[in-house]
């Protein structure tokens, strides 16, 4: 039977006052967040994202609805944290970056969105699965940097797509792909992929067997290299085993009770009381329903916001690029370098750009109306997602997409009376990198991603 053996473990490092990032490890969810936005803000962005998304974890799901229930969880989380910034000016701008793995039989769905990453182990070599959405790497893949220059550029911290308060949609890179027993998985905050390279950190994985002392030995590399941010860990093998580990681990600001999380939204309902949900939620703190002041986690020291919301404030974030070398201008020809593919009236419309606006300014423009299939031909699971915007990196792929992953989501030529779900583990198409970039910076922070 397959299975998860996993750890998550975490250090606040050897420079931040408190721990911004949460880690969640389960029998069948994983979860990493690193939050942003001053002393109180991100403890409290990555712990509702995981108080969010740890219910999730339990065996009832289909492998056809894992992606769907991540987007809900995450839209949830995106909720809470825009109620909470409108009660509080104080915490204007909080936000997290967010990978969550989820497992239904052999198979394993993830979303992703910021630049914690994600990296896969099978048959002893290492491969990363995640793209950061950060500007630099945009630059790296467009070859304007190479990727030794990006490790030391100064807007190495700009992130350009987040989990925060801003309005609109979050925008995820998803996808399904097999649990494969005797791989190995690592999700980590950039307090150490920044910091311990990748030779290092394969190495560790393959020579260190059990989950929780390899987390505990990249965590102890990362501080002895500085330790200049919070350093987070969540590992764990597929492996077959009629011994399940059912204990889930929670890590970081989300096990912490010092951290101020007032719900502001509908809870989930409550799990069942044996499920790995209900163990998880027992192991969460128990926030107030009510505002209170932490003064434990005010740091007296001048404080640099880490990141800033997208696209709310997009127009500052554009000028302030400009005023740094033209990388405005930068900004804006990558906007008009990516493509999405969605549904427009009764057809299917490839757009260049982005599917946002800057004021009176839109940043995207129909480039090719698809002549067949209509939307009215493809089965339900494809109309949702192209009414969400199926983000792509250029003309060439989105057609790709059109001809071949929409093409096989055609309607049963001999419908019958009940719906047709999809194959176990179709997957929805990776979204790359998308908006004009967010100014952010981080403390002594630094770095560098495509989920199959």
């Amino acid at each position: 039977m397959i299975s998860l053996h996993y750890a998550a473990r975490s250090d606040v490092g050897l420079v931040r006052s408190s721990n911004q990032d949460s880690g969640y490890a389960g029998p069948h969810l994983c979860v990493l967040c690193d939050g942003m936005g001053g002393p109180a803000g991100g403890d409290i962005a990555s712990a509702v994202a995981v108080s969010h998304l740890a219910p999730l974890d339990n065996d009832t799901h289909g492998a056809e609805d894992l992606l769907a229930l991540l987007r809900g969880a995450v839209a949830d989380t995106h909720a809470e944290l825009a109620a909470l910034s409108a009660a509080d000016p104080s915490l204007s701008g909080l936000g997290t970056t967010c990978i969550a793995v989820m497992r239904s039989g052999n198979k394993l769905a993830m979303v992703h969105v910021g630049d914690s990453r994600a990296y896969q182990l099978r048959d002893g070599n290492l491969e990363q699965v995640t793209r950061d959405h950060t500007f630099v790497e945009y630059l790296v893949e467009t070859g304007r940097l190479t990727r030794e220059e990006a490790s030391h550029h100064p807007q190495r911290s700009v992130l350009l797509r987040v989990l925060g308060d801003a309005q609109g949609d979050v925008m995820l890179d998803e996808s399904i792909r097999e649990a494969k027993v005797g791989d190995r998985w690592l999700l980590c905050s950039d307090g150490l992929s920044g910091l311990v390279s990748k030779e290092t950190i394969e190495s560790i994985l393959n020579k260190v067997e059990d989950p929780g002392e390899a987390a505990e030995e990249l965590i102890s590399l990362a501080r002895k290299a500085g330790g200049p941010d919070n350093i987070t860990a969540v590992i764990f093998d597929i492996v077959d085993s009629t011994t399940v580990q059912t204990e889930p681990q929670v890590v970081g600001s989300a096990a912490s009770e010092t951290v101020v999380q007032p719900r502001t939204v509908a809870s989930p309902p409550a799990p069942e009381p044996d499920s790995p949900a209900a163990k998880a939620a027992a192991l969460l703190p128990n926030f107030p329903a009510e505002e209170e002041e932490d003064e434990e986690l005010v740091d007296t020291t001048p404080h640099v916001t880490k990141r800033w919301s997208w696209p709310r404030r997009i127009l500052t974030v554009l000028l302030t690029l400009a005023l740094l070398g033209g990388l405005g201008a930068i900004a804006w020809r990558w906007t008009q370098n990516q493509y999405y593919v969605t549904i427009s009236g009764d057809s299917i419309v490839i757009y260049q750009g982005i599917p946002q606006t800057l004021g009176p300014v839109k940043l995207s423009k129909p480039v090719e109306t698809v002549a067949s299939p209509k939307p009215s031909q493809l089965d339900q699971q494809m109309r949702a997602r192209l009414s969400e915007n199926v983000l792509l990196p250029s003309l060439s792929s989105a057609r790709n997409y059109v001809s071949k992953t929409v093409t096989s989501h055609l309607n049963d030529p001999t419908p019958t009376s009940s719906s047709t779900l999809p194959p176990a583990g179709s997957a929805s198409s990776p979204a790359p990198l998308n908006p004009a970039p967010a100014r952010t910076q981080r403390l002594q922070r630094g770095q560098n991603g495509e989920f199959n």
